[in-house]
């Protein structure tokens, strides 16, 4: 989850919310490349979640990076709670998941290299405290009573909110994990197209990047249980977002959807203001019952965007998030898949050809089967695993036009982050797959064998 925004300036007006997403459009030339991932911290003596504080803790591992490779400190009420460098960020996910929110990059080289230095950095200071760290988008076996809660003001919030409105929202929040990857658009029309062809891909994510057949203990009879969480964690701010196929959709629509996404918070001198249900409309008219005459800033609307979750989502990017978590080459995999794509204008009319006849019910529909039966499920006959290596040509070719080649003088291009999801689909076997036929198999149903064979 998002730390507080910034941006500048108090919104005086509806026009000036719409322009904020239009700020975001770039000529091509300008188009960046930014990855996030979170991930699983555990005490590799007991297999548990890292407290907050202690020997072997969530405060070690920031202060350790903080120390070790030159980070600087984010302090919430004097706790630390995160860390910064350059263009990237470390946060902390409302169970203790470490979040790198990485820089803006030009190449998925770049931004591979960035994943592949922080894991190291990561690796380093777990083993000096007694950690690991691992990569999946579930936790395998940590019951609810089990999860530590990080001292934000805004987990505290949102954790009983949480419980009133989804029957997974604590779920989500505490032991789940994502990877997910921003992109830029260039204008209204462009962002459109993205949208469209982002929602209607991210099953597709979803089953290629399936790495969640495990809750409490014992398989849960999914190959992404992080999906199918976020199905019932908040209705009024999750989902699949039809409209975006919508004659008339665009900025104005998205504004409009996202006035009527109901508040958690204002973020007022480093403080959380408790705005859980309210309304951003009031808010917009001065008319917030818990700042009475205020306007927001745009730093509260930029707050507010993040507190949507949808399949995709605009900011002043678009943000891609139907992957599990995962391991390293998946980290690296998920940009280079949506730049194939999104950054090709030639891809990007093949996908919307290859999806006109899918109706708003086969996306949702095929949203929830590849949850449950990975590379078993279909679209309007066709069997997902067909359709997933056809996306892949299509990203591969994608990446082969782009033709950036590694900066060390090497001549890899970017295709070659797609080999292990070329790999998955030829062999049908998402990483759930291999995870539960492990676990029925050589691993004797003992499920602590994942954190040995599976972490950083």
């Amino acid at each position: 989850m998002s730390i507080p925004q910034s941006a500048e300036g108090t919104v005086e007006n509806y026009s000036q919310l719409v322009q904020f997403l239009e700020d975001g459009c770039k000529v091509h030339t300008d188009w960046g490349i930014g990855t996030e991932h979170e991930k699983f911290g555990y005490d590799k003596k007991s297999f548990s979640p890292l407290p907050y504080e202690g020997e072997t803790s969530i405060f070690s591992m920031l202060s350790g990076l903080r120390d070790t490779y030159g980070w600087e400190e984010v302090r919430e009420n004097k706790k630390l709670i995160g860390l910064k460098r350059g263009g990237s960020n470390i946060s902390l996910e409302p169970g203790g998941q470490l979040e790198l929110s990485g820089a803006i990059f030009k190449n998925v080289h770049q931004t591979c290299n960035e994943v592949s230095n922080h894991l190291s950095e990561i690796k380093m200071i777990a083993d000096n405290i007694g950690a690991g760290f691992i990569g999946l988008g579930a936790s395998p076996d940590w019951s609810e009573n089990q999860m530590p809660m990080m001292p934000k003001g805004r987990y505290e919030l949102m954790t009983p909110y949480m419980g009133k409105v989804g029957a997974h929202g604590k779920k989500m929040m505490y032991r789940t994990c994502t990877v997910q990857v921003n992109l830029d658009y260039s204008s209204e029309k462009d962002m459109i197209r993205k949208m469209q062809v982002g929602v209607s891909l991210q099953p597709i994510a979803t089953c290629l990047f399936a790495a969640s057949p495990f809750f409490d203990g014992k398989p849960n009879g999914y190959k992404s249980w992080r999906s199918a969480i976020w199905r019932d964690t908040d209705k009024s701010r999750t989902g699949m977002v039809p409209f975006v196929y919508d004659e008339g959709f665009g900025f104005e629509k998205w504004v409009d959807y996202a006035l009527d996404v109901p508040m958690y918070f204002v973020y007022r001198d480093g403080k959380y203001f408790n705005a859980l249900g309210k309304s951003f409309r009031d808010f917009l008219e001065g008319k917030l019952d818990i700042l009475i005459g205020q306007k927001p800033s745009l730093s509260d609307w930029a707050d507010h965007l993040t507190t949507i979750f949808t399949e995709v989502r605009v900011k002043n990017f678009i943000e891609m998030r139907g992957a599990d978590g995962g391991p390293w080459a998946s980290i690296c995999a998920l940009p280079a898949f949506w730049v194939g794509i999104m950054y090709n204008s030639g891809a990007l009319d093949e996908i919307l050809d290859l999806t006109k006849d899918w109706s708003d019910f086969d996306r949702e529909k095929l949203n929830q089967d590849v949850a449950k039966k990975g590379f078993e499920a279909n679209i309007r006959g066709v069997p997902v695993y067909k359709v997933c290596k056809k996306v892949l040509e299509i990203s591969r070719r994608g990446l082969l036009e782009r033709a950036i080649s590694n900066s060390s003088g090497g001549r890899r291009d970017e295709a070659h982050f797609l080999d292990p999801l070329f790999e998955i689909v030829e062999a049908r076997q998402t990483l759930a797959d291999k995870l539960l036929e492990n676990y029925w198999g050589r691993w004797e149903k003992d499920l602590r064998r994942i954190y040995l064979e599976h972490s950083y």
